[in-house]
């Protein structure tokens, strides 16, 4: 058996695809796989196709299907075609499948749930593996029982039971299973409803697509889909199977042990841009690079480089991914980012995000997130509550007479980093203190905390009239 030497030149023009199942969010293993798929075809100016596999019909909603189509405009991975639903495409699936029974590569089975478990149970008991067992499968001389009434079948693909079935993959390597290793799929089941691997092929075939990015578990379901290819006479992608992504436990990041949705990532205050980063870098490298651009991304992914190894998710080198991406980012971006954070907090400052740009760029370099910097800008639109320790810390130490006097300085200062860092300074001079113990005292009561960047930048951004309201409280009180 030849096949094509993994990520050659391709011959044609590169058709890569996406399929998600809208049983549940878009996850982050989804996520990176859309992203190869996005990148490879992109490299190669190719076509990228959003698929939306919603057979299961049972499980699949329209809320689901939304978030999808959101996660992947939100991290920018455009679709040249689609989104292609599944179940608007029951007539094709159906004229393959009986095409499929017309050439006698498929057979209807009558065989009842209940027979199956039976005859599950009888192979397990003498310690088989569990297969189907050709009861219904027409062979030349067999004589197949009268359909029995009333009983709706389900079609299943008659496999090969000679030889064997492989590929080069394009992640693993060569990879071979023996058929007879391989049962009878199910392709379509008794309400006329395609079975994943039987839709998966019609759909990869119609669409021409010519390289197929998936997660390590559908390693399995590739002999029978290489086969039902085969049988419709259709050509074979390549096809690469990426190895899994572990938690911080070592486990397998899944839906079922907490693993979030790419758009909890968002909420959460990440920048597409380092998810984007990130996510490539789980599974495939370039040289050393730890950081670059999506346009970068493009020009190296050449579908070379991509590792066999489990990759371990690490929310740290993320946060750290991320606050280079805050640093990188246009002040003015990041203040209309920060204003829809605020404004789940019930800060509207939509009419004034121009005023948030300078303090994203006073305050970013101190953030791995974009809720991290609504936390620090927060207090310029809100009175910050200071806890009790950092008052009785660092307020209570400082004369009421010398924040009164600085508050008075402060009503005259000309509102510039220097006319405030003066005022600061002639306060300091006739009081007799010093900087460490004037400083976090202001920052306390305007700011909430402590420590802050330099004290004459933060208040610059603030008000003239929030700042003197803010001391003069403390003056008022019975501090």
């Amino acid at each position: 058996m030849s096949h094509p030497a993994p990520f050659r030149a391709p011959a044609g023009p590169v058709r890569t695809r996406i399929a998600p199942s809208p049983t549940g969010y878009l996850h982050l293993g989804t996520a990176r796989t859309a992203l190869y798929s996005w990148a490879y075809a992109r490299h190669h100016r190719g076509v990228f196709v959003l698929r939306i596999e919603d057979t299961d019909v049972a499980r699949s909603t329209a809320e689901s299907v939304g978030q999808i189509l959101e996660a992947m405009r939100w991290l920018g991975l455009d679709n040249d075609e689609g989104p292609v639903y599944q179940m608007q495409r029951l007539e094709r699936y159906r004229a393959v499948a009986e095409r499929m029974l017309a050439e006698g590569t498929a057979y209807r089975c009558y065989a009842s749930p209940e027979e199956l478990e039976a005859m599950r149970e009888g192979q397990r008991a003498r310690g088989e593996k569990t297969r189907y067992d050709g009861r219904w499968r027409p062979e030349p001389g067999k004589v197949l029982p009268a359909p029995p009434p009333g009983v709706a079948a389900v079609i299943r693909f008659r496999n090969p039971e000679e030889g064997a079935v492989g590929w080069d993959d394009l992640v693993k390597g060569p990879i071979s299973i023996a058929n007879h290793e391989i049962d009878d799929l199910v392709i379509v089941r008794a309400d006329g409803v395609p079975t994943y691997n039987f839709a998966v092929v019609v759909d990869d075939w119609d669409m021409a697509i010519t390289h197929v990015f998936r997660g390590d578990e559908h390693v399995n379901n590739t002999p029978w889909q290489i086969n039902i290819f085969r049988a419709l006479g259709a050509p074979l992608p390549l096809f690469g199977h990426l190895p899994i992504i572990l938690d911080a436990d070592g486990h397998k990041l899944s839906k079922r042990r907490g693993a979030v949705s790419v758009i909890e990532y968002r909420e959460a205050g990440y920048l597409p841009e380092a998810m984007l980063n990130y996510l490539a870098r789980l599974g495939w490298s370039h040289g050393d690079e730890e950081i670059f651009s999506r346009a970068q991304l493009v020009e190296w992914f050449d579908g070379s480089h991509l590792s066999k190894s489990p990759a371990q998710w690490d929310r740290a080198k993320l946060d750290w991914v991320n606050a280079q991406a805050i640093k990188r980012s246009d002040d003015g971006v990041l203040a209309a980012l920060v204003a829809q954070h605020l404004a789940r907090r019930g800060i509207a400052v939509s009419a004034d995000v121009a005023r948030l740009a300078p303090m994203c760029a006073l305050f970013k370099d101190r953030c791995h997130t974009l809720v991290e910097l609504a936390d620090w800008l927060a207090m310029y639109f809100t009175p910050p509550p200071a806890a009790a320790a950092e008052l009785r810390a660092h307020v209570e130490a400082v004369p009421k007479a010398a924040l009164d006097a600085l508050a008075a300085r402060l009503a005259t200062a000309q509102w510039s980093r220097a006319g405030i860092a003066a005022a600061v300074k002639a306060t300091l001079a006739e009081h007799r203190l010093k900087m460490p113990q004037l400083a976090p005292a202001v920052r306390v009561l305007v700011c909430g905390r402590a420590q802050t960047p330099s004290l004459d930048a933060v208040l610059e951004l603030f008000p003239r009239d929030t700042v003197l309201a803010r001391l003069r409280a403390a003056t008022t009180s019975s501090l």
